[in-house]
């Protein structure tokens, strides 16, 4: 089954094909010749989602899917959440971001956090929601090199690496993305 993964994003795109490359023929935005941002302007991981495949289809009539995913800080009110790639403002890298939160969970010891992914799939013209969570906390010492975005700060939950010391190959058993893409999967296979 050809599916278009709505995004620009190298990391995910690699991270996804990681993950399902073997099952299905993807094919990135840049694949398909949408070179365009697709604006994220909703307020929820969901609606995020929704903007990106529901464009995809309309644009492109390709069946694809979409997530929008992020890191929510319990004592900073959830925040990042949906700003979390433009925590720093439009056009922030990942070090800004990573920096800019490291100056917020300073008072904090080992804060509590969440990492959520929310996948919109949309095929032939119906639209599936998935969504993954994985629960940790946040260090104030970035560690490791695999891995990007909030990663070198996010110890998941039972463990002592961060996501950024992890094999990809261990990140993805246990990472949020992986896990809504389990069932996005699971839900395909079942067609």
């Amino acid at each position: 089954m050809k599916l278009c993964i709505c995004s620009h994003n190298t990391h995910k795109v690699r991270e996804i094909n990681e993950f399902l490359g073997s099952h299905f023929e993807l094919q990135s935005l840049t694949d398909i010749g949408c070179l365009e941002d697709i604006p994220e302007t909703a307020t929820t991981f969901l609606g995020n989602a929704q903007l990106k495949a529901q464009h995809v289809w309309k644009h492109y009539q390709l069946n694809g899917f979409s997530d929008d995913s992020g890191l929510c800080v319990g004592v900073l009110g959830g925040a990042p959440g949906v700003y979390s790639a433009r925590y720093a403002g439009v056009g922030s890298k990942d070090s800004d971001n990573l920096k800019l939160i490291l100056e917020h969970i300073k008072p904090y010891q080992k804060p509590e956090a969440y990492f959520i992914c929310v996948i919109v799939l949309i095929l032939n013209g119906q639209e599936y929601h998935f969504e993954g969570r994985v629960s940790g906390h946040l260090i104030h010492t970035p560690r490791g090199t695999q891995g990007f975005g909030y990663d070198p700060i996010f110890v998941p939950e039972g463990h002592q690496q961060t996501f950024a010391e992890m094999l990809p190959k261990q990140k993805n058993e246990l990472s949020h993305r992986s896990k809504a893409l389990a069932q996005l999967k699971n839900f395909l296979d079942a067609l």
